[in-house]
């Protein structure tokens, strides 16, 4: 590329001069910086989304890591299962109190229910069921039958999906877990 220096002389003091760009040069030179800028700026904006979005798996992954391990203890600890339905179930823990597990669809949460305690277990919950089995597996696989009446209940399953929006953009990050819990005290 042919490059000139323009060169600008002083008034009255003889042949000294200064160096300046062209006009020609200087709009190429703003039009690679606005580009150079722009990719920039999009690379600064995918990867804070990329960072976002592994967050977001991290912490919904820790939330139902941490919610089914405290379903877990309870349920295995429980007497008997007293209620049933696919969003909500009731237990008789094992000091004999009343210990249900619900799940409310509109505000999107799971919630632990004992005595006059409710304890949130999960949020942006977008889905979850409940299942009863008894705990006598069908040949051949692993499922159980299930069972004829409540008092037959010994394995409960329970499966969810949580997500969440990234950026106020309904692209959202999800993640899904199911557990089939076995009752121990019957």
């Amino acid at each position: 590329m042919f490059t000139r220096t323009l060169h600008i002389y002083e008034r009255g003091s003889g042949r000294q001069y200064k160096s300046a760009f062209t006009l020609v040069e200087m709009l190429v030179t703003m039009a690679v910086g606005l580009m150079v800028g722009a990719a920039v700026v999009m690379l600064y904006f995918c990867v804070s989304r990329s960072f976002l979005t592994l967050d977001n798996y991290a912490d919904m992954c820790q939330a139902s890591q941490i919610a089914l391990d405290k379903m877990s203890k309870d349920i295995r600890q429980s007497k008997q299962v007293t209620a049933y339905t696919t969003n909500s179930i009731s237990f008789l823990d094992v000091h004999g109190n009343m210990l249900q597990y619900t799940y409310d669809s509109t505000a999107k949460t799971l919630t632990r229910i004992l005595g006059t305690k409710n304890t949130v277990y999960l949020t942006n919950c977008d889905s979850l069921q409940f299942w009863v089995y008894q705990n006598i597996p069908v040949p051949g696989s692993f499922a159980c039958y299930t069972p004829s009446t409540l008092a037959d209940a010994r394995v409960i399953q329970i499966t969810w999906k949580c997500s969440r929006p990234i950026m106020g953009l309904k692209t959202t990050t999800e993640t899904m877990e199911s557990a089939q819990i076995a009752m121990r005290n019957h």
